[in-house]
């Protein structure tokens, strides 16, 4: 039986992975800041970190934050994990890290180049968006009588699940280095989505398109986050919201 440390393991996406690989029958310990017995603080790192780590197989990396602090968080794993010999790095980022400027995809982009210097064997799977960040997105943009959204620029939203399915699959094989990018079966306009959102929640609201600038939103104009090529997810944003609650 193959142990496997999930990072994040509380959080949206580790949360699915650590229960199908559960289900498919390894031992998983999910690491977060509060979970138990691996309540672990990754940008501090320290003994509690070595603890969860030691006797691990693979570690399956979805922890992040856009507040600071993934690149410490994965230096300090990287050490713990070979200080353990751990043969398998999963890690979970995002299509277009390497095309847009912008500040966050840089870090995951960091963070890539980190695992891929470690010395471990490791796997890399870039993922568009999911679902859940458009409706997160949208009902803030929503608190308003006119929802603003940044013109010409198109999504590829994907289920969450599927994306912790294939995360799964891949943590339980050989180290594959840059693993083939998942995107969502359709590439929509941002207002669309937003229009299927506003529709399916039941909101009245004006939708306006607003010009932007600078380099990262004409990468995301540019559509730098899409990967049409691999439009290998199956449920659509429509589909989403109607299996949601409120």
């Amino acid at each position: 039986m193959t142990t496997i440390l999930v990072t994040g393991g509380t959080g949206t996406l580790g949360r699915l992975v650590a229960e199908r690989l559960r289900a498919d029958g390894h031992e998983v310990r999910v690491l977060s800041r509060h979970s138990r017995p691996y309540g672990v603080d990754l940008r501090a790192g320290g003994a509690a970190l070595d603890t969860a780590v030691a006797g691990v197989d693979t570690i399956v990396h979805c922890a992040t934050t856009q507040t600071g602090g993934d690149e410490k968080a994965a230096g300090n794993l990287v050490a713990a994990a070979r200080r353990a010999g751990v043969g398998h790095l999963v890690y979970i980022s995002i299509v277009g890290v390497d095309r847009v400027p912008f500040p966050y995809y840089r870090t995951k982009l960091a963070v890539e180049k980190l695992i891929e210097e470690s010395g471990l064997g490791w796997t890399v799977l870039r993922a568009t968006q999911f679902h859940d960040l458009l409706v997160r997105l949208f009902r803030g943009l929503a608190k308003l009588p006119v929802v603003l959204l940044p013109a010409g620029v198109r999504d590829q939203p994907i289920e969450v699940a599927e994306v912790a399915a294939r995360l799964a699959e891949l943590a339980v094989g050989a180290p594959a280095g840059r693993a083939k990018d998942m995107g969502g079966p359709e590439i929509r306009t941002f207002e669309s989505l937003a229009r299927t959102y506003l529709k399916a929640t039941g909101r009245r609201r004006a939708v306006l398109n607003v010009p932007l600038w600078g380099k990262a939103y004409r990468e995301f104009r540019n559509g730098g986050h899409l990967a049409p090529e691999h439009a290998v997810g199956k449920g659509k944003f429509k589909e989403y919201l109607a299996g949601r609650r409120g």
